[in-house]
């Protein structure tokens, strides 16, 4: 079961109030339902980006599969899994399947179509890596670590909530910041600003690790910042990974609460008009 999460970054403010960042890493065929939770900021590592080469890689060696294969039934939740030669079948039909895909993806690759579309056709196959930071997790665990929730997820949600109960907060002072992918013995070579804008480029690329798989410079990293946000419009969401505590637990600051989130001192984070809305 290729499932899991691991904590990167857990603070507490003064006044106690918890900010946890993990990275996570499941099937992305239920990219979707994690998606939906809306007081979570996230960011993953996209199949628009990623090689093709790369991407057939991961899911040749680590193919993304059901860990739990229901039997057919009325409603969205599947309660006894297939047994015998039927449970045989559907595993050996969704890898063959899966190859299938592989083989179309390559194709794609070698007729000279972008990595945009030619990945699309593995995504079933293929499990996602995403950084995701929030204060708020209580209504996450009660939908998604339940007996209805599809396994796949629950097992995700199982693996935050054991990773975020063994996890030991570090407590970060007025003024201070919680900067995943920034580690503490790099602080003393940055300013601030720096630390931010580099966690920032680290975490869009959900990574210490750059598309090559070498560990980015600061230089490299200063100049993705300003890839992401130098420009209009700005691609504003990994700015939102990093937080300041705030003196009022109960504040809010984009989807955090307690935690002054880094988007919100950027100039020109919302778009607020655009030409062609009437």
């Amino acid at each position: 079961m290729n499932i899991s999460a691991r904590v990167v970054a857990d603070s507490l403010s003064p006044a106690g109030k918890r900010i946890t960042t993990f990275v996570i890493h499941y099937p992305r065929f239920v990219h979707a339902e994690f998606m939906t939770h809306r007081m979570l900021s996230k960011n993953s590592a996209s199949s628009r980006a990623i090689p093709a080469k790369k991407i057939r890689q991961q899911v040749r060696f680590e193919m993304a599969e059901p860990i739990h294969w229901g039997a057919n039934r009325p409603g969205m939740q599947a309660d006894e899994e297939l047994t015998g030669w039927r449970l045989t079948a559907v595993k050996f039909l969704w890898r063959f399947l899966g190859y299938i895909a592989l083989f179309f993806n390559w194709m794609f690759e070698k007729l000279g179509l972008h990595k945009q579309i030619a990945n699309r056709v593995l995504e079933p196959w293929f499990n996602i890596t995403v950084i995701v930071t929030g204060t708020e997790w209580a209504n996450f665990y009660a939908l998604r670590h339940h007996k209805m929730a599809q396994p796949e997820i629950r097992a995700l949600a199982e693996a935050m909530l054991e990773a975020q109960n063994v996890s030991i907060p570090r407590l970060l002072q007025y003024g201070e910041w919680h900067l995943p992918f920034v580690e503490w013995r790099e602080l003393g070579e940055l300013t601030q600003s720096e630390a931010l804008k580099i966690s920032t480029a680290r975490c869009a690329r959900v990574s210490y690790l750059n598309h090559e798989g070498k560990k980015s410079t600061f230089k490299e990293d200063l100049a993705f910042y300003l890839r992401l946000v130098g420009n209009t419009p700005k691609h504003a969401s990994p700015t939102e990974h990093q937080a300041t505590p705030l003196e009022d637990p109960t504040e809010i600051s984009g989807n955090l609460k307690g935690w002054g989130q880094h988007r919100k001192l950027i100039p020109g984070e919302n778009i607020t008009e655009y030409p062609g809305l009437l």
